[in-house]
């Protein structure tokens, strides 16, 4: 089980910000990625939808043997990760939303957090909930931002249209007073240097793949699951559409070689 790999699923390429976050903390781990290049952007969709999506794409890395799943989707960690739980059976689930809002709690100092996020992420309030289970005193101020997934989903990392759309979104969020912002998406950290130019200095930027990744190495280390290898896994690619756009996408953001991308149906 040891030697078995992380099997990491998202809508797009978002999820590959966690990918980079568990291979810069745990660089031996073997890593499945799951690409649903097909039917990104999962936040508008209904939760009937997502919940489908949550069960397909699980059973694809579940063909892997995976000693854990990483679900970098906080559309579906909102709103269907008991549906992954159950695909799984006995193997651990982590969620990106619950990594992501314990530590937005542990940081914030003024008890004010902001959550941006899609539509579905913020309509579901699972950050809200997930927040004040920790700490009830803490207010949450959320902003749906539906259009940063298509912006990073093109590249448009530092793209004037980005800027304007940054504006259009945080400027209200940016009035609450808050000392925390929580990255509710994985896409949204390929727009960080946007984000953060546009919400203020002095607010502490919360990308949930940081957090998971300390969660995953905690959690293998616990379950006696940690991979001790001196060599660098190479992390395996699977999407369901655009291959090509996906890789290079990957080069634009991973910043490193590209192994092979798979297209798999779904």
């Amino acid at each position: 089980m040891i030697k078995n790999p992380i099997g990491i699923f998202d809508s797009g390429i978002g999820g590959l910000t966690v990918v980079k976050a568990i291979q810069a903390a745990l660089p031996a781990e073997r890593l499945i990625y799951f690409g649903d290049t097909a039917r990104v952007p999962y936040g508008p969709k209904s939760q009937v939808t997502i919940r489908k999506y949550a069960a397909d794409d699980t059973a694809i890395l579940m063909r892997y043997q995976p000693k854990l799943i990483i679900v970098a989707c906080n559309t579906v960690s909102a709103l269907a990760l008991d549906v992954v739980e159950k695909a799984c059976g006995n193997i651990p689930v982590i969620g990106v939303l619950k990594a992501g809002a314990s530590l937005a709690v542990q940081v914030t100092q003024n008890k004010r957090i902001g959550v941006i996020g899609t539509q579905a992420t913020v309509c579901s309030n699972a950050y809200a909930f997930a927040i004040n289970q920790e700490d009830s005193g803490i207010e949450v101020i959320s902003q749906a931002c539906p259009l940063f997934v298509p912006l990073a989903e093109e590249g448009f990392i530092n793209h004037p249209a980005t800027k304007l759309v940054a504006e259009h979104y945080l400027s209200e969020i940016r009035k609450q007073d808050i000392d925390t912002l929580v990255l509710g998406c994985t896409h949204y950290p390929i727009l960080r240097q946007v984000i953060e130019e546009t919400i203020g200095k002095g607010i502490r930027i919360i990308d949930s793949a940081e957090a998971v990744a300390y969660r995953t190495r905690e959690l293998l280390s616990e379950s006696g699951l940690l991979n001790h290898s001196t060599k660098t896994a190479i992390p395996h690619l699977l999407v369901s559409d655009l291959p090509q756009k996906f890789s290079m996408l990957y080069q634009l953001f991973m910043g490193s070689e590209l192994p092979d991308v798979d297209l798999v149906e779904v």
